[in-house]
């Protein structure tokens, strides 16, 4: 349930109006928006009658129920506004979100050793990247694939921002890494495998650094946005939700099916920025430029892309992997189709 105010209520008024709420055991919680602040309710309101919440203040506009079962996460409960998520880096602030400019996010699936990582953030800044994306450990199907240097390569990945100015986007697997993870990276990915890893969510949505969640290789578009409701029901507002391809029926031609209609259904549900891995969604480098330019065209508000200096000789995921000059060749295209969709 959301109560919104009018425009230019008090601030005095809105915390008398949360303090009443809270005496019925509710825990109110203020959402500043660009136009009017929205009091989301947690708690038990199915039997609470909307009108007797309006009756606290004539200052209460309306009250209205959130039907989705993803409360926190619905457009609903920020009064249909969209959210911004800010990632400080060195380069200065970046942001997500649905009235901000495109965000690229580029690098390799894993960190492999400090000359390669550092070529690649500066490679990937030069040509028009943002972020850095890198993994310094890595889930993995068979427990006999390279799994990524662990605490080392974010040693290494440090010296890629140092070097770079690029911020870090790199994935945590196990609650007891997200403290030295955190130290590094300005983005904690939560990768496809752990997005219904419980423990995991709630621990990530305890720590205030955003959290890059990609959606389960099975998981449906509310499943992906239930995981994102325990990330934000454990006070962690900075969520983005990246869409990096799903397990269908064709595993031939495609690693997976790259569900770009998640995008505008995401956008019509959720207030939350919405990213899209051409790479993963593929698992072929020659589809990946079609399949950035598409997610583009659908709306999205970000883009991860697997970028590595030699991906025949890659360590993980290098037949998905652009190379320097095939990333550089598609920039462009990135930024001119942007700026034609309003990104």
């Amino acid at each position: 349930m959301i109560v919104v105010m009018k425009s230019g209520t008090a601030e005095a008024e809105i915390a008398r109006v949360c303090a009443e709420l809270e005496s019925w055991g509710l825990a109110p919680e203020k959402i500043v928006g660009q136009h009017k602040v929205v009091v989301g309710l947690v708690g038990d309101t199915a039997a609470l009658e909307p009108t007797r919440i309006e009756e606290l203040s004539e200052a209460i506009e309306t009250v209205l129920r959130v039907e989705a079962p993803f409360k926190r996460a619905s457009r609903a409960y920020r009064n249909h506004e969209f959210s911004s998520v800010r990632v400080p880096t060195p380069n200065g602030e970046v942001w997500f979100g649905a009235n901000h400019s495109l965000v690229v996010i580029a690098g390799p699936c894993s960190v492999e050793n400090e000359t390669m990582i550092v070529e690649t953030a500066q490679k990937a800044k030069a040509a028009g990247a943002q972020l850095l994306r890198g993994g310094a450990y890595k889930p993995r199907t068979s427990p006999y694939a390279f799994q990524g240097h662990g605490e080392s390569a974010l040693e290494l990945l440090a010296a890629a921002r140092t070097a770079s100015g690029l911020g870090i986007v790199t994935e945590v697997m196990d609650t007891r890494d997200i403290e030295k993870i955190g130290e590094v990276a300005d983005v904690l990915q939560v990768g496809a495998r752990n997005m219904q890893n419980f423990s995991l969510l709630k621990e990530v949505g305890r720590q205030p650094k955003p959290v890059l969640l990609k959606r389960g290789m099975a998981a449906t578009i509310e499943d992906w946005l239930m995981a994102a409701e325990y990330i934000l029901a454990a006070g962690n507002p900075n969520v983005i939700l990246c869409e990096r391809g799903i397990r269908t029926f064709d595993r031939q031609y495609t690693r997976n099916t790259l569900d770009l209609a998640a995008v505008p259904v995401v956008r019509k549900l959720s207030h939350l920025p919405i990213v899209v891995d051409p790479s993963h969604g593929t698992g072929w480098s020659e589809f990946v430029p079609a399949m950035t330019l598409a997610a583009i065209a659908a709306g999205v508000d970000g883009l991860m892309i697997e970028v590595h200096p030699n991906p025949k000789k890659a360590l993980s995921d290098g037949p998905q992997s652009l190379n320097f000059e095939q990333f550089a060749q598609l920039m462009p295209q990135v930024a001119a189709l942007a700026q034609s969709v309003g990104k």
